[in-house]
């Protein structure tokens, strides 16, 4: 290994540019003379470069007749590799490794026919055993006699050994110092981590990779690597890396760029599967860390609420995203319950930018209060935002400007997390009287329509009383058969209206579906006029979605029912009624593509 170089002229062979051989050459030299951050972040971004070159010396050794031809033609090739074996950064990468390797078996004579060949077998074994293990030589000459132990089982073993004591020595943060003049040990973190950037895809270095995640920012030396962090999210967004959960959370908190990647995918899993069911949801915000994230880091919620509150204004009238985001906020929210007291944050470092006043009324869970306290608390909710947008909207007609509708905005977006209390606005609208009505019909319009530019609320909330009135009458106990003139208008009120196509259904079919759930109408009664009214209307598919959504809310227990049998039997027989008609439905629809008039 110590012998001096030779003119590369005289070693390459004519299929390898003497150019790039004589730049490895001198890389190879110069990486194995010192370790310094310089030099391993140097070996780091030749990595890519160093592959190809590995693989085309490959191909040439494969495609000599022999060791003995193979070495006379490049007789500088030994030092070359021996070289590359002993340069730890190297034999981390997982392609450079492999092609080493294969280098080596190729050149490793299984019937050996000179002392060339025989020395050159011996100096093979030797290199495999010094990467093994250097504490018993006796030992690891047994392992590889006959050549019988798997080569990449010796780099394993060296490969553990480092990445153990790097991991001890990178547990000391600086405040464990007890001498304030000692050297700083975080100054060693960025060179870590930037050495752990070929190391990315291996299985073996994830207990260090997660120790340098999951490290104590204790000073300004303890950054880590950007080249690390980006390779960290690059192989963990395709599935390359495992990493336990708390080092998942670490990535996100150091990387944006990852935190980011992870709520897009999410969104784009949910608005790809346009029929996926709230139940679909729940379990995938349940297989996610992203809100067990959130609420131990409030700078992580803070980036993943923006995206939300960005997705809401382009996309407001997408139900899948607002489903998600009160279902994530609902997720959020119970990981917020499970914290020790002193690792919570205020409510109010979380949401920053809602109307305080509204921020622990709409927080609060139902379930949390007593069923009869819903009526006042939530005519309190609805005259609050009846009020912050009657001066916000006044305010824009003295100012001539749309400015107001931040505040109008931000309100809407804290409704829509808290989605709990819209249901539970919804569900005593089934019992409420005329007199009782009116403000939970106005916070539940708002819901749907925050504001009168665009949205149309005004127009809504006549459309939305002009459904209740119909609603009333069709649900009363004494009403068999349902008066015809109200069904009528119910079907009319659903159906699509192309004079105004800003005004959606869903209001309407939420409240139908309740009043077919929460009524003291008969069972069967109930399914014979959500039936009628969602056949005629053609809104089958929606009502199902709808009274799923209501059946899993009913089931995490934000919204509490006294009678909880028999509203969850209401509930299986609509949803086989809806089911039976929706796969009549389609039955028909083929039979018309397959049999065309």
């Amino acid at each position: 290994m110590s012998q001096p170089l030779i003119p590369l002229q005289q070693m390459a062979e004519p299929s390898l540019d003497v150019q790039e051989m004589q730049l490895w050459l001198e890389k190879a030299v110069a990486w194995g003379q010192a370790d310094s951050p310089d030099t391993r972040k140097d070996t780091c971004q030749h990595l890519s470069r160093l592959g190809d070159f590995l693989q085309q010396l490959q191909t040439h050794i494969h495609n000599m007749s022999s060791t003995t031809e193979t070495m006379k033609r490049l007789p500088f090739l030994g030092q070359f590799l021996g070289r590359l074996c002993w340069n730890p950064y190297v034999t981390a990468d997982d392609t450079s490794r492999r092609l080493l390797f294969q280098c080596l078996w190729g050149l490793y004579s299984e019937h050996p026919r000179n002392a060339v060949e025989r020395k050159a077998n011996q100096w093979i074994r030797k290199v495999l055993c010094q990467l093994a293990t250097e504490e018993d030589d006796t030992a690891a000459q047994t392992l590889v006699k006959h050549m019988g132990v798997p080569p990449t089982q010796y780099h394993l073993n060296v490969l553990r050994k480092t990445v153990a004591l790097v991991q001890d020595n990178i547990g000391k943060s600086c405040s464990s110092l007890g001498d304030l003049n000692q050297r700083c040990s975080c100054d060693s973190i960025l060179a870590t981590s930037e050495a752990c950037v070929p190391l990315v895809t291996c299985a073996e270095a994830a207990p260090l990779i997660g120790a340098l995640l999951r490290r104590p920012l204790t000073c300004a030396r303890a950054a880590l690597s950007e080249d690390f962090l980006d390779a960290l999210s690059s192989t963990y967004s395709s599935h390359g890396l495992s990493l336990e959960e708390q080092a998942v959370v670490s990535l996100w908190y150091h990387s944006l760029s990852s935190l980011e990647e992870s709520v897009l995918s999410l969104l784009e899993s949910c608005l790809a599967n346009t029929g996926s069911t709230l139940q679909r949801l729940e379990q995938q915000l349940a297989q996610s860390l992203l809100p067990k994230a959130c609420a131990q880091h409030c700078s992580i919620f803070l980036v993943v609420n923006d995206i939300f509150r960005s997705i809401l204004k382009q996309l407001e009238g997408n139900e899948c995203v607002r489903s998600l985001i009160q279902t994530f906020t609902s997720h959020f929210l119970r990981e917020l319950t499970l914290l020790q007291p002193q690792m919570s944050v205020s409510l109010k470092a979380f949401f920053p930018q809602s109307p305080q006043n509204l921020l622990v009324p709409l927080l609060t869970q139902p379930s949390e209060m007593p069923q009869e306290s819903w009526a006042h608390h939530l005519n309190w909710l609805s005259g609050s935002l009846q009020r912050l947008t009657e001066e916000e909207e006044e305010g824009d007609e003295d100012s001539g400007s749309t400015r107001g509708h931040h505040k109008v905005f931000e309100a809407w977006f804290l409704l829509v997390q808290c989605g709990h209390w819209v249901q539970a606005a919804v569900q005593l609208l089934v019992t409420a009287g005329p007199e009782d009505c009116g403000p939970l019909l106005r916070l539940l319009t708002f819901y749907h329509h925050p504001t009168n530019r665009g949205h149309h609320r005004a127009l809504q909330l006549v459309r939305a009383k002009e459904a209740w009135d119909h609603l009333h009458p069709l649900f009363s106990v004494l009403a068999h058969p349902p008066p015809i003139d109200h069904l009528q208008s119910l079907v009319a009120l659903l159906s699509p209206h192309p004079q105004q196509p800003s005004l959606a259904p869903l209001l309407i079919l939420d409240l139908l579906v309740n009043f077919a759930v929460f009524s003291q109408k008969s069972q069967s009664g109930s399914t014979e006029i959500l039936q009628t009214v969602a056949d005629r209307s053609g809104l089958v598919g929606e009502a199902a979605r709808v009274l799923g959504s209501l059946e899993l809310r009913l089931n995490g227990g934000s919204c509490l029912s006294s009678d909880a049998n028999r509203v969850h039997l209401r509930i299986k027989a609509l949803q086989n009624t809806l089911a039976h008609m929706h796969a009549a439905q389609s039955s028909a629809e083929n039979q018309a593509h397959t049999h065309p008039l």
